[in-house]
């Protein structure tokens, strides 16, 4: 459902802007009203469905979960943190979520913990994005990797199985990388798992006991599966897009580790936000329980197509990136299609690749100080 609002800025105060009861606006528009999102949160219609809810965030203060937390937040939900370090650099701290959210430190391995949580703080419903979510850090620490996915994700499952119907939703965060090396492009959530790597594998195991619980215990469990996420508030600039703006700003020269040539999709965070609100209270449907969903732009881009056009919307043409082609354990082409979580969801994003990245850009501007010189 989309509303003409009052005029707004991008990313001011906590960069998200609330207009109504259950309205969250997620981006500006123009002086002409030429451009104007206000999205509900809950797309099923459902006015206020998270207001007092009980909720558990899993990285809760990390790049998707701090997007998540204020939009719940906003949407008046009671949000609960598992937080495993202190990140000052982040959405979460930037905007004081710590005081808005209880936050209980701890690690995903750790199954009492998330028991005692779930318990203690009557938990309806989790949303499950902690864990290992850098590619390259994955290869260096593959034991890490696994036990904080997979075992992680394991007694994130169990613990909600043992509470019978308390838990409401369950929405677990795989990814594209699931796919692996597979040529049926684009990928459909029917085609094979085919990870090689760590940290795809892992995640293939993240989505694979998602599925066994929901499928052998009826738990209303359902998984996302997104393409490369991007958005303001991401600090990791070994990431694309981060680096890419980053760089440009900073008048230094973007660096790449592919040959430049590799096919990726992609997603702004805000999209990915109202997605796991939109899973998280439909999660017990017929046709969404048990069940994985691709939720990309559906636009292939090529890592040069994507530096050119940032830094053309910088005002940087006449800079060229600095190929290093020293890419390894990376897939090389990968992008979604999403027609099954149109059909089976409504689904549609509100932004346009290039919208987010304009917003995301924007975001850098306004906060280039938190990146040093």
């Amino acid at each position: 459902m989309v509303r003409k609002v009052s005029k707004l800025l991008f990313f001011q105060g906590n960069g998200l802007f609330k207009c109504e009861p259950s309205y969250t606006c997620l981006q500006s528009y123009e002086d002409d009203g030429s451009k104007v999102w206000c999205c509900n949160m809950n797309q099923s219609g459902e006015d206020g469905y998270w207001n007092d809810a009980r909720v558990l965030i899993t990285g809760a203060n990390g790049f998707v979960g701090s997007w998540i937390s204020k939009a719940l937040i906003s949407a008046g939900a009671t949000v609960h943190g598992l937080l495993r370090d202190h990140i000052p650099r982040s959405i979460f701290s930037l905007h004081d979520l710590e005081k808005q959210v209880t936050c209980i430190h701890g690690e995903l391995e750790n199954y009492s913990l998330i028991k005692r949580i779930l318990n203690e703080y009557e938990i309806e419903h989790v949303f499950h994005v902690g864990g290992q979510s850098i590619v390259g850090a994955a290869v260096k620490m593959p034991r890490k990797t696994i036990t904080s996915n997979i075992l992680g994700t394991t007694n994130i499952l169990e613990a909600c199985r043992q509470l019978d119907d308390q838990v409401k939703g369950i929405v677990i965060a795989s990814s594209d990388k699931v796919y692996g090396t597979g040529e049926s492009l684009p990928f459909t959530e029917t085609d094979p798992l085919n990870a090689m790597y760590p940290y795809d594998v892992s995640k293939s195991g993240v989505d694979l006991l998602s599925q066994a619980y929901s499928k052998t215990y009826d738990m209303p469990i359902t998984i996302t599966r997104c393409a490369n996420i991007y958005g303001g508030g991401d600090f990791n600039p070994s990431r694309l897009i981060p680096g890419v703006i980053l760089a440009a700003l900073k008048d230094k020269v973007p660096i790449l580790r592919s040959d430049g040539n590799f096919i990726r999709d992609f997603i702004h965070v805000e999209d990915v936000t109202r997605i796991y609100l939109l899973l998280g209270e439909r999660a017990s449907d017929k046709g969404v329980q048990g069940e994985a969903f691709n939720f990309s732009y559906e636009v292939r881009k090529t890592v040069l197509e994507v530096v050119e056009k940032i830094l053309n919307l910088l005002g940087r043409d006449h800079v060229s990136p600095k190929i290093l082609n020293t890419a390894r354990f990376e897939i090389r082409n990968q992008y979604l299609s999403c027609k099954k979580a149109r059909e089976v969801l409504s689904w549609e994003p509100v932004l346009s690749f290039d919208e987010g990245l304009v917003a995301t850009i924007e975001w850098y501007k306004s906060h280039l100080k938190l990146f040093g010189t």
